[in-house]
């Protein structure tokens, strides 16, 4: 090759160098023109250009992305909640509450805390702050009745529905049920007619809840080996009479509601719309669950002036043949009364004690219905229609009853012959103190023997007269745990009742304390259980010590609703 054809090459190949260069290099045409008329030494020369990550342009004043928190994950029986800033764990709990397991809010603020590894005294959540609520429920507790045959041997205490539905009450039912105990008595209605459950009637209207859940709590009692008795306060409601003065016992006088010794709190016992009113809610409690419904102030007024109380059944008419009956004396003059700190089951004091005694002659025959056949016949309709649910039914009766004075039955309407025909427990309250005037006795409630003893002998003839066990109802009797009038309460004092009255035919009993302070009984159970164990099987002296049937654990199980 020629030397002019190898520069001409060499010069192409040169160009040809270049322009690749360019391509590959960072710079722009004026970049590149630049660089031609400028000449640089090798150590200046720009470095050679770097990867860049294919990401967008960012601006100069944009931070970082933040990575996210991971989220948490709800494991089977649990929620995640996401708080607002501020928010407590128990306005938390509060709002879960009906939907988990847990029977209280604080139980429930505890579980929370536990879970999501928090201190006891932790409150306050973080805004967007994730945390786990356990114990869900993938639907609302069914619970069902726990049948028992009605001389099952109750061994129960009584608690008001804001103790029942509070964390110190569920601590009361399960001390009681490590002492010995195998039931509870807790207000559904008390005798002032607030309802405490969630309960939707005409008559009724809004009301403040305690027990929020029903099942969920019956639920708890059965997991206990418990058995479950609603208490239902009947005529006595003041919150139906103060909101709906037609159903009071109207006044003759006045032609307005009547009062018992200035208070305004009876109901008719005869208005059909009452009576009504009382066996839904009682139909409605016993679809909850529970083994029993009891009947308490299921009666008339026994206070205040008799001659001016006016009933339905007796017609537009007053009933002449009544109010003759009360003005010969005979039949009482309106005093059967009880001291104000007494709560139930109150008897005559000294002076119409003797009024009203035996030796007195019987009242004149009065014409037409009277107040006993209105309570049995309410009793007829009640029971027809709660015993097929399965539960059984008993009723509270005054002590005073077992002496059969026609004042008291003149008054009250509870004919205990009547009575037992439509019900499968009376549970007469036969608290020593409240014999006041009786039996020539000074002091009533320092003798437990006696009265106990005696009411129940009265009660035992009354219903099963020689021997006669036809009615088949069952004497369970409200024994006293207060220390209201005796200077001998102590838990020996309990052992005396619950002795005198299993040995006078007595099945099982019910202690009553209206404060639900059981001390001395959780003091007496241990001991009679104990004097039980080392007598002879078939002679215990206390009580037999019957328990639910083996198949409570499976009945009990949490049952999701259809």
């Amino acid at each position: 090759m020629r030397t002019s054809s190898f520069r001409i090459v060499t010069g192409v190949s040169c160009l040809l160098f270049g322009a690749a260069a360019w391509r590959l290099g960072p710079h722009s045409a004026s970049d590149f023109a630049v660089q031609a008329q400028t000449i640089k030494p090798a150590a200046q020369q720009q470095p050679a250009p770097q990867l860049q990550p294919v990401t967008a342009k960012v601006s100069n004043d944009a931070k970082p992305a933040s990575i996210p928190e991971p989220k948490l994950l709800a494991a089977p029986g649990t929620e995640i909640y996401t708080a607002k800033r501020g928010e407590a764990i128990p306005t938390v709990a509060h709002h879960y509450l009906g939907r988990t397991s847990y029977l209280t809010s604080s139980e429930l603020s505890d579980a929370i805390r536990a879970v999501n590894h928090k201190s006891e005294s932790s409150n306050i959540l973080k805004a967007n702050e994730q945390i786990v609520i356990p114990g869900i429920l993938p639907a609302p507790i069914v619970e069902h009745t726990i049948p028992v045959p009605r001389d099952f041997e109750v061994r129960a205490i009584y608690l008001t529905g804001v103790m029942a539905a509070s964390d110190h009450g569920i601590r009361i039912i399960k001390h009681w049920r490590e002492v010995g105990g195998n039931a509870v008595v807790f207000d559904i209605k008390d005798s002032d007619g607030s309802v405490n459950i969630p309960y939707e009637h005409p008559l009724l209207g809004e009301h403040k809840v305690y027990i929020h859940d029903v099942p969920k709590f019956v639920h708890f009692v059965h997991s206990q080996n418990m058995h479950a008795i609603a208490r239902i306060a009947m005529f006595r409601d003041e919150h139906l009479v103060v909101t709906h003065p037609e159903l009071a016992v109207q006044s003759r006088k006045n032609k307005t509601a009547w009062r018992e010794n200035g208070k305004l709190v009876w109901t008719d016992p005869s208005n059909p719309k009452v009576q009504d009113y009382d066996i839904a809610l009682a139909k409605h409690v016993a679809q909850l669950g529970v083994d029993e419904i009891q009947f308490d102030y299921v009666r008339f007024p026994a206070e205040g002036d008799q001659k001016d109380a006016q009933f339905i059944f007796q017609g537009e008419t007053a009933s002449a043949a009544e109010n003759a009956s009360s003005d010969t004396g005979t039949c009482g003059d309106g005093h059967l009364v009880r001291p104000a700190k007494a709560k139930r089951g109150g008897t005559v004091p000294a002076a119409d004690a003797k009024t009203a005694s035996s030796e007195t002659k019987p009242c004149q025959a009065n014409h037409g219905p009277q107040r006993s056949d209105v309570i049995t016949g309410f009793l007829k309709k009640a029971y027809s229609e709660l015993h097929p649910t399965g539960v059984l039914l008993s009723l509270d009766v005054f002590g005073v009853m077992a002496w059969q004075r026609q004042v008291d039955l003149s008054h009250t309407g509870q004919d205990i012959v009547g009575m037992a025909h439509y019900c499968d427990v009376l549970s007469p309250m036969i608290y020593p103190s409240h014999f006041f005037g009786m039996d020539g006795i000074e002091h009533p409630g320092d003798e437990p023997a006696h009265f106990i003893g005696e009411s129940m002998d009265r009660f035992e003839l009354i219903t099963h007269p020689d021997g006669n066990r036809a009615t088949g109802v069952v004497i369970r009797p409200w024994l006293q745990a207060f220390h209201w009038r005796t200077k001998t309460y102590s838990p020996e004092y309990i052992k005396i009742q619950v002795e005198t009255a299993r040995a006078k035919g007595g099945i099982g009993f019910l202690f009553w304390n209206a404060a639900n302070d059981y001390s001395k009984p959780y003091e007496a159970m241990p001991e009679m259980k104990a004097a039980d164990q080392k007598e002879a099987k078939d002679k215990p002296k206390y009580f037999r010590g019957d328990e639910l049937p083996t198949t409570t654990t499976v009945q009990a199980a949490l049952t999701p609703a259809n």
